[in-house]
């Protein structure tokens, strides 16, 4: 689809300094100051910056429909794109697992969506990237990551480390074996055979992060660490070059990651729920803090939009301020300088919402329509024509 040139008046906007009334003109798919093509009356809608998400792995469900059963490759990335642009999102980091978890989060899985995304990502409005989530002690396959993300041009590693040391440690079963050993492939005692030996290979992690971790750097890829529980945590993968706090455990941690210059990501379903599911601290406790740059979709791709608007209601910031945490926020992060704002010079990355409803009635990603629906999008159908 080519970029709109069109011109669009009447709405609500959200400014860089604030929302107020204007309009706001797309040309060549960017915003520009000089009105440009047809006119269109958008009058009880309201026009925001597109969303931008630094991890969501909601597109797990349309990728593998039914693990073990069921892989829709190709057209399940073609299906992501169609429920992120739904859902306003213009900017999207694919979360994927290179980990020896094995099946979907293995890394020849990994590596089956990084082709396919490279195949499609040229033919898609939004701006669909990949976040490639490292386990730290699949230390045989950092090589195999490094190739995948020379090869694909993936700009965003964060490191995990999901093994659960203090049962291993201990000679206990590991919670959920025998779920996790079936997703993988293996039978239970091969997996739990397989992760006793990477536990026991502990003490080489440190030399092999370290040394990887320059080598992406030099690459100019961004890094991350996920679930911080300590500042100590937090000091040591800053050191590493590891500037991104994700979905910190703790208070604590999350301070500390501020405190030190690093960039703080929240899941925004934590904050529709007003808790972590698993018990860690509560995203919108460290909103009001101040202890927070972005929020992701981690596992709902609805929930950013909905984050915003509760944020909103609870008084915990204006509506304003809590956009800036799925928009700005997130750019400023990746250092993507032309989207995360309504700017002239800035890529045409909006969403057109009804004012009483907050319905998405509209995205247009670089220019390009990628969602349309109800009435004020058969306006821009109209509008567009004329």
């Amino acid at each position: 689809m080519m970029p709109l040139t069109v011109t669009f008046t009447g709405a609500e906007i959200l400014w860089p300094e604030g929302l107020g009334p204007g309009s706001l003109s797309l040309h060549k798919g960017r915003i520009v100051k000089d009105s440009m093509g047809p006119s269109i009356d958008l009058t009880g809608a309201r026009i925001l910056p597109g969303i931008i998400d630094l991890h969501g792995d909601g597109f797990e469900h349309h990728v593998a429909p039914r693990r073990g059963a069921l892989l829709a490759g190709a057209s399940g990335i073609v299906t992501t794109e169609a429920e992120l642009a739904a859902n306003g999102i213009t900017t999207a980091y694919l979360a994927q697992f290179f980990s020896w978890e094995g099946g979907m989060r293995g890394p020849d899985f990994a590596e089956t969506v990084f082709a396919n995304l490279d195949q499609l990502r040229h033919s898609f409005g939004t701006d669909i990237r990949v976040q490639l989530r490292l386990e730290t002690h699949l230390l045989d396959a950092f090589d195999r990551a490094l190739a995948a993300i020379d090869r694909y041009g993936i700009e965003y590693l964060v490191f995990n480390d999901h093994l659960q040391h203090d049962r291993l440690a201990e000679g206990r079963r590991p919670k959920r074996l025998t779920g996790q050993a079936l997703k993988s492939g293996r039978n239970p005692q091969d997996h739990l055979d397989y992760m006793i030996s990477l536990h026991l290979r502990r003490a080489e992690v440190p030399a092999a992060i370290a040394d990887l971790a320059g080598k992406l750097i030099k690459r100019g890829v961004r890094l991350g660490s996920h679930d911080d529980n300590s500042p100590s945590q937090r000091a040591s993968w800053a050191g590493q070059g590891a500037t991104i706090s994700e979905f910190p455990e703790t208070i604590d941690a999350a301070k500390a990651a501020i405190q030190t210059g690093s960039a703080v990501v929240m899941g925004a379903p934590n904050i529709v729920r007003g808790a972590s599911h698993s018990g860690n601290v509560s995203a919108r406790e460290l909103v009001a803090a101040g202890l927070c740059d972005a929020l992701a979709s981690d596992y709902h791709y609805p929930s950013p939009r909905a984050a915003a608007q509760v944020l909103q209601n609870e008084g915990i910031c204006d509506f304003a301020d809590a956009w800036h945490l799925i928009s700005a926020g997130p750019a400023k992060i990746m250092g993507l300088v032309d989207r995360g704002q309504l700017s002239f010079g800035h890529r045409a990355d909006l969403i057109i919402e009804h004012q009483e409803t907050h319905r998405i009635a509209a995205t247009i990603a670089g220019g390009q329509v990628t969602y349309l629906n109800g009435e004020l999008g058969a306006r821009l159908i109209t509008g567009a024509n004329h």
